[in-house]
């Protein structure tokens, strides 16, 4: 069963556009399904190789024009980090070519697959990430057009919701595709099997690490800072590593779409302020398993419940900019006096602040960082609450309660 992405659209775009589009992501959001997706809807079809079997990896790695004149455009290359070396052939290929929509590539770990792009491929190949499903792609509702912002009222959910457990459901189960097939499996069993083929094979693909456990051990330690500032000594103490060594394993999280670092917001501002970034998880499932919460209604109650909420909310909002192949303008605005707003939208010359809150019933105490930044900042646009209420309500003249179902 094919669910519609919202990036469809902007890939067949871009693909007019460019001779080569990369789609990276984590592992199993649903990049290959996409795009073949989209690649039987062209005449002709494409044709499409996996680098994740042996036999295309070998000779994609040591006979690359064989590979490429074996595999002709246009062509679908899946797990392109495999063989890097294929990059350079294919730049040889589109500049003779001169032709755009060529090739159709996937990746799953961003940085090492990154520095071969961009030595490669530069001026030549459009970039767009996917992560698992939105809420509105998982619900069927027709694209708004347009990233979430507080000031865009338009509904992004026709349904209700039906409340904090069916939200959390969604929270501790996680957002990959393959939760919404008939035959889905076991929660935990597939978190269990994604973190195994996630540590065995990209982990081990990046990093020399004799002790893989001892990653997995800091992988643990970093879901269960989710939505916290970043303290890099305090997590390598706690995780029995050098800080060098935790920096270097957070870099590939993030390279490898687990993590999210959300910078600090502080242009044109205040040297009063925070410059540590704070960490999320780019889906709650796995961050949920990772830290034991396997419950709905238990993770709804428990004393990570603000920190999941909040972390959603923002993998959401990311969705809403990537998979409309758009980079996330999203920081976060805290002063050493921890006056703080969750989430800065910066667009158009303005900012917007977003308050995260697992609360029923906002009040104006909610909005005393959004008031505070503005006396701070020029510019500032309409704010939202994102909470637990069932339906947008301003709670002055330039903020709304928005409810979770609607970002």
């Amino acid at each position: 069963m094919y669910r519609d992405r919202y990036l469809e659209p902007y890939i067949k775009r871009l693909s007019k556009s460019f001779p080569v589009v990369l789609l990276t992501g984590p592992r199993q959001v649903g990049k290959t399904t996409l795009l073949e997706h989209l690649g039987k809807g062209e005449a002709p079809h494409r044709n499409y190789v996996s680098l994740d079997e042996f036999g295309p990896r070998s000779l994609a790695n040591h006979e690359p024009e064989l590979f490429l004149e074996r595999y002709k455009p246009p062509l679908i290359v899946d797990e392109i980090q495999y063989a890097p070396e294929l990059l350079r052939r294919i730049k040889v290929i589109v500049d003779r070519s001169g032709k755009n929509g060529l090739y159709w590539l996937t990746g799953s770990q961003h940085f090492p697959l990154m520095q071969g792009v961009s030595e490669s491929l530069a001026g030549r190949v459009a970039i767009v990430k996917l992560l698992g499903l939105s809420q509105s792609e998982e619900y069927k509702i027709a694209d708004a057009g347009k990233p979430f912002r507080p000031d865009r009222t338009e509904s992004r959910l026709k349904r209700k919701p039906s409340g904090i457990e069916s939200l959390f459901k969604r929270v501790v189960r996680g957002t990959f595709p393959r939760f919404i097939h008939k035959d889905a499996p076991p929660v935990q069993t597939f978190h269990s099997s994604y973190l195994h083929t996630y540590i065995e094979r990209d982990v081990r693909n990046i990093l020399n690490i004799a002790n893989l456990s001892a990653f997995e051990k800091f992988l643990r330690l970093a879901a269960a800072r989710t939505g916290q500032l970043l303290n890099l000594s305090e997590l390598a103490r706690d995780a029995q590593i050098a800080v060098s060594t935790a920096k270097e394993w957070l870099g590939v999280l993030e390279a490898s779409f687990q993590v999210y670092l959300l910078k600090p917001y502080f242009h044109n501002l205040s040297k009063r302020q925070i410059k540590t970034p704070k960490l999320y998880f780019l889906d709650t499932g796995l961050a949920c398993y990772l830290t034991g919460w396997h419950n709905a209604e238990v993770a709804s109650k428990g004393a990570m419940a603000g920190s999941l909420l909040e972390n959603y909310v923002i993998s959401e909002i990311i969705k809403s900019y990537w998979h409309r192949g758009i980079e996330a303008p999203l920081y976060f605005w805290r002063t050493k006096e921890k006056e703080e707003v969750d989430l800065i939208i910066e667009e158009e010359g303005r900012i917007f602040p977003v308050e995260i809150k697992l609360t029923m019933r906002p009040d104006l105490h909610t909005l005393k960082g959004m008031s505070t930044l503005k006396k701070s900042a020029k510019n500032v646009g309409n704010g939202a609450v994102v909470c637990l209420v069932e339906d947008r309500y301003p709670l002055s003249s330039d903020v709304d309660a928005v409810p979770v179902y609607g970002i």
